[in-house]
């Protein structure tokens, strides 16, 4: 959460309350009396909160594009059914027209006792024998098409309804953010100016003293590896976007989230989310941590950023705010991961 105060001080919260305090009569809470590390637990839980509903968030429209992506496909593989089931059902009413007339009650064996001419009479036989092999293959044709579209159709039928159904959800998912962004701001604007004030300080201390804490332990290398040439061109991406704003759901090129940011700074190669970057990307030991690794935050890793080198990372801290570089002890340090 490192900063989120600072920057909200100075821009939302201030704001709200210069042009809100004129007129009693819209709602402005009273000012709290509760201790300011209570108040700052307070806004880390909502932050939390806010983060992991926009985690929520996003891997919902990640399935959702996935989904979109599969009905699309089974739109086209309906349609190629539907067309090779129409031309099963043409020839095979071609050829039993064919076979109808060609057909006779006299057996081949007759016909050709009584054929002025025995080899026409073969060749005829061959040709009614080969028009009924035909009839057969192609019914047999026309029996597999229809099968084909029935389990496409159902298919189609099942992914659209699941499309239907993450769309709902996504719905919702982005109501929660935007519910849990508003405690906060509910909570901010209820604050005074000497509260904030008070509040961003104590944020900086607890950052200073948990990225003191976290350097003394020798957690990190005690110079920078080497980055892989992928690593330095995701180190350069990331510092490029600094000063971009953050946005719930967003990936660049004009803003981003933190696991959006991560993404793009590895050219989309890896997954959307930070828990899915958590969960499927090649773990690496902070001890062997080099520039362009995205390191976890939080338990539930629902916070991601790109280690820059020297301890910094490049991070889009939250909403409000503007992609930084940050202590890489902002925020409690999960583990990290390394992109092939």
């Amino acid at each position: 959460m490192s900063g989120r105060l600072l920057r909200l001080v100075c821009t939302t919260a201030l704001a709200a309350q210069v042009a809100l305090a004129p007129s009693a009569a819209v709602g402005v809470p009273e000012p709290t009396e509760r201790p300011v590390a209570e108040l700052l637990t307070e806004l880390q839980r909502l932050y939390r909160e806010a983060e992991s509903a926009t985690e929520a968030y996003n891997a919902t429209e990640e399935r959702l594009k996935a989904k979109r992506g599969e009905v699309a496909r089974l739109d086209t593989e309906l349609t190629r059914a539907r067309l090779a089931l129409d031309d099963s059902r043409d020839t095979a009413g071609r050829l039993a027209r064919q076979q109808y007339q060609s057909h006779t009650d006299i057996s081949p064996y007759v016909r050709l006792l009584l054929a002025k001419d025995p080899q026409h009479a073969l060749d005829e036989g061959h040709v009614i024998g080969q028009l009924a092999r035909d009839r057969a293959s192609v019914t047999t044709r026309l029996a597999q098409d229809e099968h084909r579209r029935d389990t496409l159709t159902r298919g189609a039928r099942t992914a659209l309804d699941a499309q239907l159904a993450l769309t709902a959800r996504k719905k919702k998912a982005l109501d929660d953010v935007r519910r849990r962004l508003d405690d906060v701001q509910k909570l901010l604007v209820s604050l005074t100016p000497e509260q904030l004030a008070r509040l961003a300080l104590l944020e900086r201390d607890q950052v200073d003293r948990r990225q003191r804490e976290f350097l003394d332990s020798d957690a990190l290398p005690a110079t920078d590896l080497p980055a892989s040439p992928a690593g330095e061109q995701a180190v350069r991406y990331a510092l490029d976007q600094v000063g971009k704003p953050y946005e719930t759901g967003a990936a660049g090129p004009a803003s981003y989230d933190n696991s959006g940011l991560a993404a793009g700074a590895w050219r989309r190669t890896v997954p959307r989310t930070a828990k899915e970057q958590w969960a499927r990307l090649p773990k690496v030991p902070l001890g062997r941590l080099r520039p362009g690794d995205l390191v976890l935050y939080r338990p539930d890793a629902t916070h991601v950023a790109v280690y820059v080198g020297k301890g910094k990372v490049v991070q889009a801290p939250g909403p409000g705010g503007r992609v930084k570089v940050t202590p890489i002890a902002a925020d409690p340090v999960l583990g990290a991961v390394r992109p092939a």
